[in-house]
Parts: structure tokens; C-alpha cells; sequence
């Protein structure tokens, strides 16, 4: 595991939009509609064949669970404030595409990993993808959810390229 801080690029506008979503995120988790499926699936049931100790398992660990992600949101989103400082993304202009370097410990190269998961299986929820079958590419709905994808696609490459220079 990687013990050095890692540079994460990024572009303005997409640090104000990851922002926004990581935003949507910590109150999804910090205040969950009772039922909600999005909720349900970041938070599965450890017993699938036994209901009832699955629902006592739930009561235990649900609330510390979504909190530990609502910190992580949190860590993300004070990581991400050197870049996300645009006021608006529809009127940013040059600067938006302006990229910036995010310097990231390893405590919050983690809470990245695991927030950019959840919040790509919030998504995933909200539009019904349980498979990646179910991924409709010339749907416009699922950019943000195939972004997500790419941004953590891209951050786990580059852990392993500073694993690999760090050895």
C-alpha cells in the first residue's frame, strides 16, 4: 500500500461537478429516507437467507456504516477545494478547463476510492443498473455514472504507478 502522498489531477470543472455530487452524497447518507433502494445497496444485507438477522444486523451497523461514508464525503470534498472553485460551471469559461494538482495522503486517497464507489452505486441505483447489461451508452443519463468510472478507473492507476515508483 502506497505511504506517500499521491497527485491527483484534476480539471476545475470537474472538481466543481464531483463537488456538487459528493455534496448529494453526504446528505444522502447523513439523513436516508427509510426504504430508499440507493440507501439499501450501500448498505447490503450480510445475511441473504435469513431476513430477520439480517434486519437485526442492519439496525447495529447501518447508522455507524453511513457515517463512516459521510466522513469520507467530507474528507473528499475538503480535498477537492484548491480545485472546485469555480461559481458556476455553465459560466466558467477557460478557467474550467484549467487542471489542477491535488495532493491526497493516503487516509484520503482511501475515502476517495470509497466514495467515488458508492456514489457511482447510488447512481447505478437511481438508474436501475444492476449489471453492466443494463448500460444503455447512448442514454445521456449514464455520462455521469461512465465519468465516475473513468475518475476512479483513473485514481486506482495512479496508486499503482506510485506503488511501483515508491518500490
Amino acid at each position: 500500500m502506497n505511504t506517500v502522498p499521491l497527485v491527483l489531477q484534476i480539471m476545475r470543472l470537474e472538481a466543481t461537478h464531483l463537488g456538487d455530487l459528493v455534496d448529494q452524497f453526504a446528505e444522502l447518507v447523513s439523513d436516508p429516507s427509510e426504504g430508499d433502494p440507493a440507501v439499501l445497496r450501500l448498505v447490503p444485507d450480510a445475511y441473504t437467507d435469513d431476513p430477520e438477522a439480517a434486519r437485526e444486523f442492519r439496525d447495529v451497523t447501518e447508522r455507524d456504516l453511513l457515517h463512516r461514508r459521510h466522513r469520507d464525503a467530507q474528507l473528499v470534498k475538503i480535498s477537492l477545494s484548491p480545485a472546485a472553485t469555480l461559481a458556476s460551471v455553465t459560466t466558467a469559461g477557460a478557467e474550467g478547463w484549467e487542471e489542477v494538482d491535488l495532493v491526497l495522503d493516503p487516509d484520503t486517497v482511501q475515502a476517495w476510492m470509497r466514495t467515488l464507489a458508492a456514489v457511482r452505486l447510488v447512481i447505478a441505483s437511481r438508474l436501475g443498473i444492476t449489471d453492466e447489461d443494463q448500460h444503455d451508452d447512448g442514454d445521456p443519463r449514464f455520462g455521469v455514472y461512465d465519468w465516475l468510472g473513468y475518475r476512479l478507473e483513473g485514481l486506482i492507476r495512479a496508486i499503482e504507478n506510485a506503488e511501483t515508483a515508491e518500490r
